[in-house]
């Protein structure tokens, strides 16, 4: 497998973790009872970005290894893996 593909998959597996992480943890300005004037209730009051972006960055490179493993270890190639089905 080449690294333009591997990149190409980490890039994509990465956008779907992040929109899967980023609604955890958050606590909303009306919650917090610290609305800022001219943003929504409902807005964020502390997003923690980087930690949610680091924690992706990870999780994605599990993922990206575990799909590289079954790949080119194990050969399930989509032909194996619809021959199984």
């Amino acid at each position: 497998m080449q690294i333009y593909s591997l990149i190409a998959i980490y890039f994509v597996i990465w956008w779907l973790v992040i929109f899967m992480i980023l609604p955890f943890g958050i606590r909303t300005q009306a919650e917090e009872g610290d609305v800022t004037l001219g943003t929504t209730p409902s807005a964020p009051s502390r997003p923690m970005l980087l930690r949610k972006a680091i924690i992706t960055s990870i999780v994605s490179a599990i993922i990206l290894f575990a799909f590289w493993y079954a790949y080119v270890v194990k050969g399930w190639t989509p032909e194996v893996l619809s021959r199984m089905f």
